[in-house]
């Protein structure tokens, strides 16, 4: 059986992705870009979660989780860019004025990493975008041209990554991580 692809609607699975091991630990839980940056370091501990909790009951879902059977082993953040920092990033350029949405966040678990799941997670989140009435979809990947990215900073995936999934460069960023410059990734859906 293939990863299938499917909204994030299980907040038990969104949290094994992206939540922490202890309820109390200020992890990202993959809010840093979803929410105002004022919100987001107000949010403190257990309050995170909630919050998730909160966006997997909305429609349309934060993102969307691969899953392996009934295994969950990855996640891609996915949503309108109006409803993200990304709206108002001034290192992040705004193309043009469609209602993009945005993919900031591919994380696959360890053990299943190497398999392609990354690639699984791109289309799958193109997918749910373009069903949701997405004109266009955008990532914001590092440009390593091939280089070693630290694991922890690997979350936005990488230029080949969006290449290969379709997307062509539309802008060049003046955001940079892990010493990598970042590239607006776009992919046209109508």
């Amino acid at each position: 059986m293939g990863i299938e692809v499917r909204p994030a609607t299980s907040f038990d699975d969104v949290r094994t992705m992206v939540g922490p091991k202890r309820p109390d630990a200020n992890v990202c839980w993959c809010l840093s870009y979803r929410i105002p940056s004022k919100q987001n370091l107000a949010l403190h501990g257990p309050e995170r979660g909630a919050l998730v909790q909160d966006l997997v009951r909305q429609d349309p879902a934060p993102g969307v989780l691969a899953y392996d059977g009934d295994e969950v082993v990855g996640w891609a953040a996915v949503h309108p860019r109006a409803d993200t920092s990304f709206a108002r990033n001034r290192r992040i350029p705004q193309v043009d004025d469609l209602d993009v949405w945005s993919i900031w966040c591919i994380r696959v678990r360890p053990g299943h990493r190497g398999s392609g799941i990354s690639h699984d997670l791109l289309a799958g989140a193109v997918e749910f975008a373009r069903d949701n009435g997405a004109p266009a979809v955008e990532g914001y990947p590092v440009d390593n041209g091939g280089a070693k990215v630290d694991l922890t900073m690997a979350y936005v995936g990488t230029r080949a990554l969006f290449e290969k999934g379709g997307f062509t460069k539309a802008a060049d960023t003046t955001s940079v991580l892990n010493g990598f410059p970042r590239v607006l990734m776009r992919l046209d859906l109508t």
